[in-house]
């Protein structure tokens, strides 16, 4: 009989649902605004439509509102913005203006 016995994972999550979360981090668009959806969310996601047609790309923006999805990004502030992957800001809306000067800087 067995009392003591290893945990099969680190918390109370589901190790299949983060590792779906992590898998879907990989295969999907360049940008993507992370939040539950709510205005501010909106607003990054609006803010960052208008600076890429300011900068003349043609880009898809994913809006992910998964939380498994938007821990896997070590994201615990929204509204968040990632690029290739990479968070470059979260906690607040970027202006126009702040956005395509982040995607000047990754060489988007």
């Amino acid at each position: 009989m067995k009392i003591f016995q290893k945990k099969k994972t680190c918390c109370s999550c589901e190790k299949d649902s983060l590792e779906q979360a992590i898998d879907l981090q990989k295969s999907s668009a360049r940008i993507k605004v992370l939040g539950s959806g709510c205005a501010k969310c909106t607003a990054l996601e609006n803010n960052t439509k208008e600076a890429l047609k300011l900068l003349g790309k043609q880009e898809s923006i994913e809006h992910i509102t998964d939380f498994a999805q938007i821990a896997s990004y070590g994201v615990m502030s929204t509204p968040a913005l990632v690029v290739d992957n990479q968070v470059v800001t979260f906690g607040k809306v970027l202006s126009c203006d702040e956005i395509k000067e982040i995607l000047l800087k990754v060489g988007f």
